[in-house]
């Protein structure tokens, strides 16, 4: 059974950083394109970034562009998304997700995503 852990959330001021990572076990196949979501109170979930299986493709939301950057280790079977420059609206509880994909590419959109972890909180503070 897979299992996904997410790590690294807490509580950071604005213009502050924080590093998420997310831990895979347990998937019985290679190659699997990674995403991050998030949902704040009150709020739908909304896509934050992806990699694909290669980390040779990846795919930000336009509000955090420039900001974030999606980053794996394969040999670890962990994903990281490194959060720069940090605003209040990104306060929410972030989750990784896992789609066993051969094609390097990953999907945008949550329901495409099989595998999801149990999420990790992120309050950024004005």
């Amino acid at each position: 059974q897979v299992q996904l852990v997410e790590s690294g959330g807490g509580l950071v001021q604005a213009g502050g950083s924080l590093r998420l990572s997310c831990a895979a076990s347990g998937q019985p196949y290679s190659r699997h394109a990674m995403g991050w979501f998030r949902q704040a109170p009150g709020k739908e979930r909304e896509f934050v970034a992806a990699s694909s299986w290669s980390g040779g493709s990846t795919y930000y939301a336009d509000s955090v562009k420039g900001r974030f950057v999606i980053s794996r280790v394969n040999a670890k079977n962990t994903v990281y998304l490194q959060m720069d420059n940090l605003k209040p609206e990104d306060t929410a509880v972030y989750y990784c997700a896992v789609k066993p994909s051969w094609a390097d590419v990953a999907p945008l959109k949550g329901y495409e995503y099989d595998y999801w972890g149990q999420g990790t909180q992120v309050t950024v503070s004005s």
